[in-house]
């Protein structure tokens, strides 16, 4: 049996909803396709973790044949920590560890992972704190009711938010290093400069971006 479970939290990559903060920059289909790539990237990503099996925990039901036999479970309605909190103990029912991980990080190393992992057999939580100051990453060994209930969410302050909940629900959080979400032109933008010097490796998205390049008539727009 897996040590642990990741949930990879994702829209369906469908034009005009998915990565809808990039499409004034882009456009609806170019988000979309982003979007894809960046989900598959993650999800091949995950394969290199013999410790962990992988569930796609989608809004709405979706198929596609990179999803492989990984199962998918929806989200409930409700506030991201309603259904945050709902996925972690669905899956703490089956593992004895849970991990809930963003679909928009692409390129994310896979030592943060495993240094996830380290860091979870030694405290209640780990997180992993994204450069927009929220995160990335949120496991936990266990999950009270109402975890995460009143934290402002998509602010600069909710990574500070979530520990300070956390440690006022009695449990110890430990930090994995920094690393982005790619939400808005800016930080897509960023991403392409990773790519073109070879410091990321999300070859899925690197195909998407160029794609998108040669489809799109403007230059990327940072909000």
């Amino acid at each position: 049996m897996a040590q642990a479970a990741i949930c990879v939290f994702t829209k369906p990559p469908l034009a005009g909803e998915a990565k809808t903060r990039l499409i004034p920059g882009i456009g609806p289909e170019a988000a979309a396709q982003l979007a894809e790539a960046f989900l598959r990237d993650t999800l091949d990503l995950l394969q290199n973790l013999d410790w962990a099996e992988t569930i796609v925990a989608a809004t709405a039901p979706f198929e596609r044949s990179y999803l492989g036999k990984r199962r998918m479970w929806l989200q409930p309605e409700g506030t991201l920590a309603t259904r945050l909190e709902t996925i972690l103990n669905q899956t703490l029912s089956e593992y004895p560890m849970a991990l809930a991980l963003g679909a928009d990080s692409p390129g994310l190393p896979l030592v943060h992972l495993q240094q996830a992992r380290q860091q979870l057999a030694q405290h209640d939580a780990v997180l992993g704190p994204s450069t927009d100051g929220g995160f990335y990453l949120l496991g936990v060994k266990n999950c009270p009711p109402g975890l995460l209930s009143g934290i402002a969410w998509s602010q600069s302050s909710t990574m500070q938010q979530t520990i300070s909940r956390l440690q006022q629900q009695g449990l110890s959080v430990a930090r994995i290093p920094e690393w982005f979400d790619v939400d808005i032109g800016a930080e897509l933008l960023h991403l392409e400069s990773l790519l073109q010097r070879g410091l990321v490796n999300c070859p899925h998205t690197a195909v998407a971006l160029k794609a998108v390049r040669q489809s799109v008539a403007r230059v990327f727009a940072a909000e």
